[in-house]
């Protein structure tokens, strides 16, 4: 096994029918991966698997080369962070005292609080631009607040790779490419493995190196969005006909899905290209 994060004919469920089904999958360590997929496909079911917070059925989950499953908790969140969708905090709870709770992992009966902890701590509020809200409670913030918040106690932890499930849920446009521009330039400069749920497949090939589609339990295709995402792929894994387009400011993939909508006239496309 090669070093980062990967799956060996792993089985995940509930109870009834599994939900991911014998899946080999490696993670590009040092890159943004998104996995996509329609709902309930089992992107956030691998997610917390490869967190060690749901248990395979059958298969491996590989951290560094090591059975995860084999690790201790504190270890494992010593080397990766997982922020699940929708995360809530005690009500009058702080950013500061929320950033703090990233440092537990590395606490124990000998070693208490540390230089160390505190200057994690202040780096991960500052390098989220939460260090003016330190002292709000965090269910005072807005949304896109609250998601640095959440985003700084991960960051807290020290980890070389952050798992996030759909961290733009709920977010206005300004507030999900804030958030994502935060995790990318934390991938760019950091050089964290950042590994995301994204529902919007434009915002996934924007910002993704490596794109993971899941289809019913397993890996329908995967690579850089420019070689995957195709019409072909959207209808199969999406159920929806489009056309694909370069991105007008990035080049990247750009999904127009087809459907009723008010048709623009010729002459006034022909305006809005002055």
């Amino acid at each position: 096994m090669t070093a980062g994060l990967q799956t060996e004919a792993l089985t995940l469920g509930y109870g009834g029918k599994p939900v991911i089904q014998k899946l080999n999958l490696s993670i590009p360590k040092g890159k943004v991966t998104v996995f996509v997929g329609s709902n309930g496909c089992g992107k956030s079911t691998l997610l917390r698997s490869l967190a060690r917070l749901l248990k395979p059925r059958e298969g491996t989950v590989w951290l560094d080369g090591k059975d995860i499953a084999r690790q201790s908790t504190k270890k494992t969140a010593r080397k990766l962070a997982i922020l699940p969708q929708g995360p809530t905090a005690p009500e009058g709870l702080t950013v500061l005292q929320l950033a703090k709770q990233g440092r537990y992992p590395h606490q124990s009966w000998l070693q208490q609080w540390t230089e160390e902890d505190e200057r994690m701590v202040r780096w991960a509020l500052d390098v989220t631009q939460m260090t003016p809200h330190a002292d709000r409670s965090v269910d005072s913030l807005s949304g896109g607040q609250r998601q640095r918040a959440w985003i700084a106690m991960t960051l807290a932890q020290g980890t070389d790779t952050l798992l996030l499930d759909e961290p733009t849920t709920y977010l206005d446009m300004t507030h999900q490419i804030e958030v994502l521009d935060l995790l990318f330039n934390l991938n760019r400069v950091e050089k964290r493995t950042v590994v995301m749920v994204l529902h919007d497949l434009n915002l996934a090939a924007r910002y993704a190196d490596h794109m993971v589609a899941i289809r019913q339990g397993r890996v329908h295709a995967q690579g850089a969005p420019e070689a995957i995402l195709t019409p072909a792929l959207a209808r199969e894994v999406f159920e929806v006909d489009c056309r694909i387009i370069p991105d007008p400011l990035f080049g990247t993939p750009m999904l127009i899905p087809y459907g009723q909508g008010r048709m623009l006239s010729p002459k006034t496309l022909m305006g809005t290209g002055s």
